[in-house]
């Protein structure tokens, strides 16, 4: 019988655990109540294609007594494919004008910033190329004129980049930026301010950096 964890695993998970895995790890192991994805000598690996609020409570529980690493892929290339409404073969490739970056790991991280600080986790970002099937529900997706996604799929993993101490997380922090604002982050680093206000969230409430006063409106940051 399969693994808890194996019964509803899509193609994306299941490719990237493939890709990560290495000679003696185990896999789909229960450890304190929960299945893991890869166990390799005492850490903990747990793929996560999806959003992190699913694991908060998971990944809580288990960095009291075990080293986790949460390893999140971002695409960096994504090819879009819609599958023809009659027979469900792929009838277009496009390829999605969408780049993903590094610091989009932070649009998931507000939902666990203080784990950031946590000397039992690290976070490992894979920088992939994927391919997003779409296929055809009418009516469902109003925003995508009915198109669902149906699976991810991996062609190519680019980069890596692993997160675990605090120098790791301040590496965002562009020099010669402190005392910075969201805003400040944001033109540094070329990225939206909504996403440079979950980044200074992220790292204030891991308090790897703190308010230390105001600009205006705006809250002014410095290295805690």
């Amino acid at each position: 019988m399969p693994g808890i964890g194996l019964l509803n695993e899509k193609p994306l998970h299941a490719s990237l655990k493939a890709w990560y895995a290495q000679p003696g790890d185990r896999f789909e192991v229960s450890v304190d109540g929960f299945v893991i994805d890869i166990v390799r000598d005492s850490l903990l690996l747990e793929i996560q294609t999806g959003g992190f609020a699913s694991l908060k409570s998971k990944l809580a529980s288990l960095v009291r007594s075990h080293p986790i690493r949460l390893v999140y892929p971002i695409a960096r290339e994504k090819w879009i494919v819609r599958l023809a409404k009659d027979d469900g073969r792929a009838a277009a490739r496009r390829k999605s004008p969408r780049r993903g970056r590094v610091e989009d790991l932070f649009w998931e991280m507000v939902r666990i910033p203080r784990l950031s600080s946590n000397r039992n986790f690290s976070l490992e970002v894979l920088m992939i190329r994927e391919e997003e099937v779409r296929r055809h529900e009418g009516g469902r997706r109003w925003r995508r004129r009915g198109w669902v996604v149906e699976e991810r799929r991996l062609l190519e993993v680019v980069d890596r980049r692993v997160f675990q101490k605090p120098a790791d997380w301040l590496a965002f922090l562009p020099e010669g930026c402190e005392p910075f604002t969201a805003r400040d982050l944001a033109e540094a680093r070329g990225i939206r301010l909504e996403l440079a206000q979950k980044m200074a969230y992220t790292l204030r409430q891991a308090r790897l950096v703190s308010v230390i006063g105001r600009r205006g409106r705006a809250s002014l940051y410095g290295v805690a």
